[in-house]
C-alpha cells in the first residue's frame, strides 16, 4: 500500500523566502511541485473568470493530473487522434476545468487561452468556446462526454474493451501494435450510481487489466460530508468485484507517490486496478474540505497565497510560469516520439504480417467493405414469410456477423429470447480469450447501452456495436443510449418483445409508453418494421448510419400478410402498402400492429369505405422527405386518417387525425386475448374507426381536430 500522511493547511513562512507558505509543501519547492501550483493556479483563474463553476475537486485533484499527464500516459499533443493513445476519461465531468487547463498546459493547439477564458461566459452573441461546462466528445483531447455521474465509468469500460479486443486479434510476438490503456477519473457521486456499479462489476468479471480507476476520495459531495450518506468500505466493494486496490494517502501533494501506485497499475496483470487517492477538495482555500467548495468562486486571499507561493504576482491571472510551461509542454515532444516510434513498429509489422497488417489498417480506417450490404440486397424475405421479426432479426444478424468486421457486442441475459445467436468461440471473455466479438453484458441493460458508446467511441467505423434486450429493459437503458444519441455514436440497439404481445409477462413487460421516448430522442434513429422485408430496411439504415444510435423495435409473435413491403421504401420512413380508389379513409400503423390494420381496412373497403393503408416504419426518416412526398402519403384534405398501434398515442398526432391505441398499461393475458381486449385486432380496429367516422359525420376531419379514439 502506497501511503504518506498529509500535513494540515496553515499558513506559515518559510526561512529563506518570507514568502508565506501552506503546510503541506516542501520547504523547497520542486518541479512537480511548481507545476502542481501552476495547475492549481489556472483552474482558480478559470473558476474566477466568470463568477464561478466545478472548481473544488479540480483544484483537489491536480497532483492527480500532474502524475497522469507528465509521468503515466501515452498521448501525442500534436496528434489528439493517435490511434493507440492511452484514454483518459473524466467521469466526474462537471471538474471539466481540470481537462481543459491540462489539455492547454501539454500543449494541444486547439486549447488556447482565449477558449479557456470562455468558461463559465454568458455566450451571448453568438459566441462559442470548446469550455463547455462538462466535456464534449466533439472537442480534441475530449474522448467522450461526461456530465451524468457514473456513466463515464461504464464508457471507460468500454473503451477497455475495444483496445483489449483488437490487442487479442492483432498484436503478435514483438508488435503490439495495440497497447493503449483507460485511465479514468471518479468522484464519490459516480461510485454510488447504479450504471457504474454494473459497468464495474463486469470489468472485473472480465478481468480488463487494462482498466485503471482513479478515485478522488475527498469525503464530500454537493450536499455535503459524504458520511451523511455513505459509509461503505469502498476499498472491500471493489476487490470483491475482482478488482486490484491501490490506496495513496497524500494525493494532494505527492506526485510521486501516485506516479509509483499508476506504475504499479501499468504492470499488473489479471484484474483493473481501483487506485483510492485522498484529497482535499478546494484545497488551500477558506472553504478547504467541505461541500462550499464543491462550486463557486474561489476567495481572493487564498488564490493570492497560492500565486505567491509559485512566485506569481497575484493580481496576474491565466499566466503559467514559464519554467512550469516547459515542463508540460516537454509532453508535446514525447507525443511526437512516441507516436513516431508506433509508425516504426506499424512499417515493420507490414513487413511481417502483410495481411494482418491490411486488415488492421481497414478497422483503423472504418472500412468494413460492402458484403454485408450485399447480403442485405440480395436477401430473399420471402424465406422469412410469416415470421416474427424477432426471428428475422435473429437470422440477419448470423448473417452479418461474419459478413461485418466491426459488429460487436450482445445482449442482457435474454439473447435466447431476443434470438441473437452466437458461437462459444466468439465470447469476449478471458476464460475463452478476448478475440471475440461476442459480450455477455448480464442482467446490466443501462451499462450495456454506456458501454457500448465506449467501444464505438474507440475510434471512428472501427467497431460497430449491438446490444439487445426486451424493449421495456431499454427503460432501464435509457440513460446510456441518451448519451449514445448526444455523442453521435454509431450503436444498433434490438428492442423485442416491443407490444402488449409479450403476453402473460403482464404490464411490467409491456412497454405501452416507451415509443415516445425513443421517437422524440434527438439523434436516435427508432425503426418499427413490420416483416422481413422492413427488417432488412431497418438494417440498411442502421447499419448504414454513422452518426449516432439506432433502434430496432421488434416483435415476438408471427406476423400477419401485409402487401407490397419494400426494403427500400423503409427510407422513406412511411409508404403507402395499399392504395385504394377514392379513398374515404387511411390507416397508418407499423410493426406487429400493421396486419390488424391491413385486415380492417379489408374489411371496411368491402362494406364501402375505400380505405388506404399506410406502413410507418420511421417517422425520423419520413419528416426528412420533401412536402410533396409527406402531402402524398398524409394528405391534408381532410379525409380521415387513424393511427393504430399498440402505444399510448403521443406522436401521430403531427401526421393523422385520430389514433386507436392504448389509453393505460396493458394486461397478463394471451397475444389474442390482448388485442381483443384492447379492441386492436382487425375487428377492434374497425369499430372504432366506424364509431370515429359516424361521428364526423362527413365533416372535414382535419378541422376536427386529433383526438384518441
Amino acid at each position: 500500500m502506497i501511503t504518506q500522511t498529509s500535513q494540515t493547511l496553515e499558513p506559515s513562512v518559510t526561512k529563506k523566502s518570507l514568502v508565506p507558505q501552506p503546510k503541506g509543501w516542501r520547504e523547497d519547492l520542486d518541479d512537480d511541485d511548481r507545476a502542481v501550483l501552476a495547475l492549481r493556479n489556472l483552474i482558480f483563474d478559470i473558476c474566477n473568470q466568470n463568477g464561478g463553476g466545478h472548481g473544488g475537486s479540480a483544484i483537489g485533484m491536480a497532483a492527480i493530473g500532474v502524475a497522469l499527464y507528465k509521468y503515466t500516459m501515452r498521448y501525442n499533443p500534436s496528434n489528439p487522434d493517435w490511434f493507440d493513445r492511452d484514454r483518459f476519461v473524466l467521469s466526474n465531468g462537471h471538474t471539466a476545468m481540470f481537462l481543459y487547463a491540462l489539455n492547454h498546459l501539454v500543449g494541444y493547439g486547439a486549447w488556447t487561452m482565449d477558449q479557456i477564458k470562455g468558461y463559465g461566459s454568458a455566450k451571448t452573441n453568438g459566441f462559442t468556446t470548446m469550455c463547455h461546462a462538462h466535456p464534449e466528445i466533439e472537442e480534441p483531447a475530449v474522448e467522450i462526454t461526461t456530465g451524468p455521474l457514473g456513466q463515464g465509468i461504464a464508457n471507460a469500460v468500454g473503451l477497455a474493451v475495444a483496445s483489449k479486443n483488437l490487442a487479442a486479434r492483432f498484436n503478435r510476438p514483438g508488435f503490439d501494435v495495440v497497447s493503449s490503456r483507460v485511465y479514468c477519473m471518479t468522484g464519490d457521486g459516480c461510485l454510488m450510481e447504479g450504471v457504474a456499479l454494473e459497468a464495474i462489476s463486469l470489468a472485473g468479471s472480465l478481468k480488463l487489466d487494462n482498466l485503471v480507476l482513479i478515485y478522488d476520495n475527498n469525503q464530500v459531495t454537493c450536499d455535503g460530508p459524504l458520511d451523511w450518506i455513505n459509509e461503505e468500505d469502498v476499498n472491500a466493494k471493489m476487490r470483491a468485484c475482482g478488482w486490484h486496490v491501490l490506496e495513496v494517502a497524500d494525493g494532494s501533494y505527492d506526485v510521486q507517490a501516485l506516479v509509483s501506485a499508476l506504475c504499479f497499475a501499468k504492470f499488473s496483470k489479471g484484474k483493473p486496478v481501483f487506485i483510492n487517492v485522498r484529497t482535499v477538495i478546494g484545497l488551500g482555500t477558506c472553504n478547504a474540505g467541505t461541500y462550499k467548495a464543491h462550486h463557486g468562486a474561489f476567495d481572493v486571499e487564498s488564490v493570492a497565497l497560492s500565486k505567491r507561493l509559485a512566485g506569481q504576482d497575484p493580481l496576474t491571472t491565466h499566466q503559467i510560469p514559464s519554467a512550469s510551461l516547459e515542463y508540460f509542454r516537454e509532453r508535446k515532444q514525447c507525443g511526437q516520439k512516441l507516436q513516431a516510434e508506433w509508425d516504426d513498429l506499424l512499417q515493420r509489422y507490414q513487413s511481417a504480417h502483410p495481411d494482418l497488417s491490411k486488415e488492421f489498417y481497414k478497422r483503423q480506417t472504418g472500412d468494413n467493405g460492402d458484403e454485408w450490404r450485399s447480403i442485405l440486397k440480395t436477401l430473399d424475405s420471402k424465406n422469412y414469410k410469416d415470421n416474427a421479426t424477432r426471428e428475422v432479426n435473429g437470422s440477419i444478424i448470423e448473417k452479418m456477423w461474419e459478413a461485418h468486421p466491426a459488429l460487436f457486442g450482445g445482449g442482457a441475459d435474454l439473447v435466447n429470447s431476443n434470438k441473437v445467436p452466437y458461437a462459444a468461440s466468439e465470447v469476449f471473455h478471458p476464460s475463452v480469450g478476448y478475440a471475440g466479438r461476442y459480450l455477455r453484458y448480464g442482467i446490466r441493460e443501462h451499462a450495456m447501452a454506456a458501454i457500448s458508446n465506449g467501444i464505438a467511441a474507440y475510434n471512428p467505423g472501427t467497431f460497430l456495436p449491438i446490444t439487445a434486450t426486451f424493449f421495456i429493459f431499454f427503460l432501464y437503458a435509457a440513460p446510456g443510449v441518451r448519451m449514445g444519441a448526444l455523442c453521435h455514436l454509431p450503436v444498433i440497439h434490438f428492442a423485442t418483445h416491443d407490444s402488449f404481445a409479450e403476453g402473460q409477462n403482464g404490464q411490467t413487460h409491456q412497454p405501452v409508453e416507451l415509443d415516445s421516448l425513443y421517437r422524440a430522442m434527438p439523434n436516435l434513429t427508432y425503426m418499427r418494421p413490420c416483416d422481413a422485408e422492413e427488417v432488412i430496411g431497418a438494417w440498411l439504415l442502421a447499419v448504414s448510419k454513422t452518426t449516432g444510435p439506432s433502434l430496432l423495435s421488434l416483435g415476438r409473435d408471427p406476423v400477419g400478410p401485409v402487401p407490397n413491403t419494400d426494403r427500400y421504401k423503409v427510407a422513406k420512413g412511411a409508404y403507402v402498402v395499399k392504395e385504394a380508389d377514392s379513398a374515404q379513409l387511411t390507416l397508418a400503423s407499423c410493426g406487429t400492429c400493421l396486419h390488424y390494420a391491413v385486415a380492417a381496412a379489408e374489411s371496411l373497403s368491402v362494406s364501402g369505405i375505400p380505405t388506404r393503408v399506410i406502413s410507418a416504419p420511421s417517422f425520423e426518416h419520413f419528416d426528412a422527405q420533401d412536402k410533396a412526398y409527406r402531402d402524398s402519403v398524409f394528405p391534408l384534405d381532410g379525409i380521415p386518417i387513424v393511427s393504430v398501434e399498440e402505444y399510448v398515442a403521443t406522436t401521430w398526432a403531427r401526421y393523422v387525425t385520430a389514433s386507436v391505441g392504448m389509453t393505460g398499461f396493458g394486461y397478463s393475458a394471451s397475444n389474442p386475448s390482448n388485442y381483443d381486449r384492447f379492441r386492436l385486432d382487425a375487428k377492434g380496429i374497425e369499430a372504432r374507426v366506424r364509431d370515429y367516422l359516424k361521428d364526423l359525420a362527413g365533416g372535414d376531419a382535419r378541422k376536427a381536430g386529433w383526438r384518441a379514439i
